[in-house]
């Protein structure tokens, strides 16, 4: 079963002012690519409880974060022409927005709401499924490539033939 490409995006925080510090993917064939983004000047909403999840300092990615142009072109060139899955589009949207307008980029690909893709029966066992899903793989890291594997692992899951005796 082929699964979809899921990206997943870190940020400075929620709401006005927050911007894309990571981002993540794993694709059909399940290759990753994970890349810290160093904030533009004018980037400058931090919020220390999304730090504290995420665990990225801004001084991290000030020392280690790859420029706008250069991410928004790595994920141009890897992801083009493809529908890319997010489970949280509403935030997603917006901070890969904010990356691509600060590359001066469009995107060449789709950022698609996972749940276009879920069904009621899905949605209703996706947090139990993906809480399954955490623990087999040993999960403890909350980065956007890690997330990604336990999304598109979660999908996966939800389609095998046990979770449907199960379901």
């Amino acid at each position: 079963m082929l699964a979809p490409t899921v990206l997943d995006l870190e940020a400075s925080g929620f709401g006005r002012g927050s911007y894309p510090i990571e981002v993540g993917f794993v694709d059909a064939q399940g290759a990753v690519f994970c890349s810290l983004i160093r904030p533009m000047p004018d980037w400058m909403h931090w919020d220390d409880e999304a730090q504290a999840l995420h665990g990225i300092s801004r001084q991290i990615l000030l020392e280690h974060g790859k420029p706008s142009e250069w991410v928004a072109r790595e994920l141009n060139h890897r992801l083009q022409g493809q529908q890319v899955y997010c489970d949280a589009w509403g935030h997603d949207y917006p901070w890969l927005s904010r990356l691509f307008d600060a590359a001066g980029l469009v995107p060449s690909f789709q950022l698609c709401d996972l749940r276009q893709l879920l069904s009621e029966d899905d949605q209703a066992r996706w947090d139990a499924t993906a809480d399954d899903v955490r623990r087999r793989l040993a999960q403890r890291r909350h980065r956007a490539s890690a997330d990604a594997r336990v999304i598109q692992e979660t999908w996966l899951a939800l389609r095998s033939p046990q979770a449907h005796a199960l379901g």
